[in-house]
């Protein structure tokens, strides 16, 4: 997760709404060709927050959002523009995510990765890093990314 001159912002999430709240503060703030990478341990809440971020980001707070972990991608349209939600904890090697067309979600979606390290080298440099982390009953998450994401997730941080 290592990234250049990048400051990191942490939050407490006390239980899964919080987490999935989270993800809907983060929805006004992403645009076409933003990468979210998802860190964090099974059960670490990933998906939970995938899917307050796609609900916000859709405007459909019944939107029925499936983890990915069979179909590997989910993709939805929204008034933001193409999203692509990848669950990479199958693939084998970096270059399976090839067969997914995962280069045109970097061109032109918004795309949340699960399991990003599966990409290994694959893994654009620019993208905002979320970590999820279990801490007793609760968990934690550190957010972090270079170039203006430090400016983008200011507002997050004060609140």
């Amino acid at each position: 997760m290592a990234q250049a001159a990048s400051q990191s912002i942490v939050k407490a999430l006390p239980d899964a709404a919080a987490t999935e709240a989270l993800g809907a503060a983060l929805a006004p703030l992403l645009r076409p060709r933003d990468i979210m990478a998802l860190h964090g341990d099974l059960g670490a809440g990933k998906t939970t927050l995938a899917r307050g971020l796609i609900r916000a980001l859709a405007g459909d707070d019944a939107l029925s959002v499936p983890s990915p972990t069979f179909t590997l991608v989910e993709i939805y349209d929204t008034p933001a523009g193409p999203l692509w939600h990848l669950d990479l904890y199958r693939l084998n090697a970096a270059d399976e995510a090839w067969e997914l067309g995962i280069e045109q979600g970097f061109a032109e979606a918004i795309v949340l990765i699960e399991w990003p390290q599966r990409l290994g080298d694959l893994l654009p440099p620019g993208r905002l890093d979320l970590s999820l982390e279990i801490a007793g009953e609760a968990r934690r998450a550190t957010l972090r990314g270079p170039g203006d994401w430090p400016q983008r997730l200011a507002g997050l941080a004060a609140a």
